[in-house]
Order: structure tokens, then sequence, then C-alpha cells
């Protein structure tokens, strides 16, 4: 082979070899790029996590203040009622009691920490919520009917189901305002799962909100016009609800007309009876 020729191969397989070396630098570096997207994907996702945690604690401790200082009101303007101190002391203590719980399950929620389950009365569930709501339906015009059997049992982190349970009563209560109407909280049971249902005889949710209705942020309560002794929201408590119910391997659905009222219903592992034999 002339001279030339084997220079000129020489010459290019140089440069090949350059290029390679040039390649493998180049993705060394967008290895190391990536890495570094992922390590700063995963700082903003544990932000996110916080911040959407932040956000849902505020969301809940408000709805266990506002009762609260409704309540405290009532005292302070009847200073002679012992017996209305006194049940506003209690109900002051449980509820920063469970605020304390509520804080401490959203942020190990958000952290993806697993959180112990408990078999618990679905009945006592139902009534510890209404017990913190220090609410009097009757007063908004509202006739509420609970129906659950004593017996049935689910396995679930109970302050987390109470606080579905407390979103959904407090919007039917509100979707019922000024007029007032019928609250049902009941429970229906097969071989598996427990079906926890909560509706109302209110205004409804129109096609175009149902399909949005557990968007995060997603809220039909401007405060515009709304009826006099209703919130208006976030749009965190639906999102919650999923958010819970989720995590507890269950699913949560809703039925609604405008007009016509709504039903929502939570399907729940069973804890089945135990066999006496």
């Amino acid at each position: 082979m002339p001279y030339n020729g084997l220079y000129a191969r020489s010459g290019l397989l140089a440069s090949i070899i350059e290029r390679r070396l040039s390649l493998h630098q180049c993705l060394a570096q967008k290895e190391e790029e990536n890495r570094a997207l992922k390590s700063q994907s995963m700082q903003l996702q544990a932000l996110a996590n916080l911040g959407s945690a932040t956000c849902m604690i505020a969301h809940e401790i408000n709805n266990l203040l506002t009762p609260l200082a409704n309540y405290a009101a009532l005292a302070a303007q009847n200073p002679d009622d012992k017996k209305l101190a006194e049940k506003v002391l209690d109900k002051t203590v449980r509820n920063c009691q469970r605020a304390s719980k509520i804080m401490q399950s959203m942020l190990a929620m958000a952290n993806g920490q697993k959180q112990k389950r408990e078999t618990v009365s679905v009945k006592a569930l139902v009534e510890e919520v209404f017990t913190c709501l220090c609410r009097d339906f009757g007063k908004d015009g509202i006739r509420v009917e609970i129906r659950v059997d004593d017996a049935l049992e689910v396995s679930c982190v109970p302050v987390q189901i109470e606080q579905v349970l407390m979103n959904l009563i407090l919007n039917a209560r509100d979707a019922m305002l000024p007029g007032g109407g019928a609250l049902r909280v009941s429970a229906v049971a097969d071989t598996d799962h427990i079906d926890l249902v909560v509706s109302d005889t209110g205004c409804g949710i129109t096609p175009e909100n149902l399909k949005n209705i557990f968007r995060p942020f997603f809220t039909t309560k401007t405060g515009k016009d709304r009826p006099a002794g209703s919130d208006s929201g976030s749009g965190v408590g639906l999102a919650f609800c999923r958010r819970i119910v989720d995590a507890h391997g269950g699913e949560i659905t809703v039925q609604s007309q405008s007009g016509q009222g709504s039903t929502f219903t939570i399907r729940l592992l069973r804890v089945p009876p135990l066999d006496p034999r």
C-alpha cells in the first residue's frame, strides 16, 4: 500500500477514535445532567407534596375551627351557662387532639409513609364526625338520618376516613342551604366491601362540573351568591377525599343531577365478622 494511502487511513482511524471519545464524553455529560435533573425532580416533587399537604391540612383544620369558634362565641354570650361552657371546653379539647392527628396523618401521607390501619366500627366513625362538627343541622332546616348497622367494621386509618366523611357531610349541608332538606348517611355491605353513602337533597351538580369534581383546586363555591352560612371552597376537599380513599385501596364515586341532590359513595374493604363456631 502506498505511503499516502496508509497515512490517509491512519488519519481517518484517528478521526473516528476522536469522534468516539467525543461522543463518550458527551454521553457522560448528558447522563450527569440527567441524574441532576432526576435529583431536582425528586426535590420538587417533595416540595409539591409538602405544599399539597399544607393546603389540605389548612382546609381540614378550618373544618374543625369554624364550628368551635361559633360554639365559643355562643358560650361568651351566655357566661352563666355552666353546662354550655363545659360542652365547649370538652369539644375544644377533642378537636385540638384531632387537629394534631390530622397534621401527623397528612404529613405522613405526603411523605409516602405507610400508616397503621385499625379495625373500627363504621357507626363509631360516623358518630365521631357529627360530634366533632359541633353543628345543629336542625337549625338549618336539615333532617339527618343515619342508617348504619352496629356490627359493620372496616379496616382503615380512622382519622382519615372521618375527614372524608366530614368533607362530604359539610358539602351536603352547603348544598342544601338556605332551604334545608334531608341528609342521609348509610352503609351497605356485601361479602368483601362496605359502601359508605352520603346523600343529600340539595342543589345537585351540573354535568359539566361533575366530570371535574375531584380535580385539585376545582370548586363551584366561589363565594359569589353563596347562601348565608355556607363556606367558599378552596377546591381541595374532594381531591383530598379521593386521595385518601385511593390510599386505602378503595373507590369514591358520585351520582348527581342539577336540582335533585347528590350521592357520594365510598367503597372500602370490609372486615368480615368472626365465625362463631
